[in-house]
């Protein structure tokens, strides 16, 4: 943990890492035969329980992880590129993504003769969900899921494409409706308009009720299910512009619309503050890990870094620049192992 905060990316580099730090090491670990040898380092990751490790991941995130009401927890896949070998597929990994606190609440892999509709369920036992909103794209709209998330007393904000062809139809079917006359059917409307870096987006989310337009068979598949939504977004960039519409369900209100809207908004904090961090600040596409457990049990050994840099109350330095700190000065170091305590404090 300490070499992977430091900027490390391998274990060659960890063993290098060590080396350097032995005597500052040796202030609190005994090191009776020295510093191991990467080859060592990277046997103990390969034969690691990744269940057992990301079980001991999961128990201390519930311990540091402040619990808000209404936190969104985006779920989504991430293939580790790296990992790909003869004869055995990349590993896929779901990771869940508290949008409130900026960390990772846990992971599942994806088994090699499956795919992510059945990881999604393992991962949604173990998490501490009663309160939030679970949000995931159209993948892991699932009627089991649902089930799942309603069962872990939490709401869902579920996104609708065409692998639900029924489902997706009659979603649309009640917007035809709400278009051709807005005046006879009840819905709420939000509008946002957001910009940065040259991009302006205006977004729309319009919401009616699941109960009126869905027929009663259908409805009865969905659990708790109250509210059909749609978002349109018109994106403007360098002069050019690009619509999009988007459809979700969800058992929030319907005259909740703008904590729906808000909701699917944050669920793509995965994407910018979780998978892209982990490709540019940790280059976890470019980590060659393949054999036993390690491209698993390295997954987590990253998302324990990231989650530790997280706390560090200086929020305007990139994590990038926080692997750097930590490279540099051990008391940064030692602070961000400990979870930055008191975080106000005087580092």
């Amino acid at each position: 943990v300490l070499g992977t905060l430091s900027g490390v990316d391998d274990w060659e580099g960890i063993e290098v890492f060590a080396e350097e730090q032995e005597a500052w090491l040796r202030t609190f670990l005994e090191l009776p035969h020295g510093i191991p040898s990467h080859d060592t380092f990277n046997r103990v990751f390969r034969m690691l329980d990744a269940k057992a490790f990301a079980e001991a991941f999961l128990a201390w995130m519930k311990g540091v992880r402040t619990k808000m009401p209404g936190d969104v927890v985006a779920l989504d896949g991430k293939t580790l590129r790296g990992s790909l070998a003869e004869g055995k597929p990349a590993l896929h990994v779901v990771s869940a993504w508290s949008t409130a606190n900026h960390v990772v609440l846990g992971q599942r892999s994806v088994d090699a003769k499956s795919n992510e509709i059945t990881a999604i369920p393992e991962l949604l036992k173990v998490l501490e969900l009663k309160g939030c909103i679970v949000t995931i794209d159209a993948m892991g709209c699932q009627k089991e899921i649902a089930k799942g998330i309603v069962k872990r007393k939490a709401d869902y904000v579920l996104a609708v494409k065409g692998n639900q062809e029924s489902l997706h139809n009659a979603v649309l079917a009640g917007f035809i409706r709400l278009d051709a006359d807005p005046a006879s059917v009840p819905h709420f409307m939000v509008k946002a308009l957001e910009t940065d870096h040259g991009r302006k987006e205006h977004r729309r989310t319009t919401t009616i009720n699941a109960m009126v337009h869905l027929p009663t068979a259908m409805l009865l598949l969905w659990p708790k299910l109250e509210t059909l939504v749609r978002i349109q977004s018109e994106t403007v960039r360098d002069g050019k512009t690009v619509t999009e519409e988007r459809f979700y369900i969800s058992t929030l209100p319907m005259a909740k619309a703008e904590i729906i809207g808000a909701s699917v908004r944050a669920h793509w904090g995965i994407e910018n503050q979780l998978h892209w961090v982990l490709d540019v600040a940790f280059r976890e596409d470019g980590i060659r890990t393949r054999m036993g457990n390690g491209p698993e049990t390295g997954a987590i050994l990253r998302h324990i870094t990231l989650n530790l840099l997280r706390q560090d109350p200086n929020t305007k330095e990139s994590i990038r620049h926080r692997r750097l700190k930590a490279a540099l000065s051990q008391e940064y170091r030692l602070a961000a192992l400990l979870g930055f305590p008191g975080k106000s404090d005087n580092l």
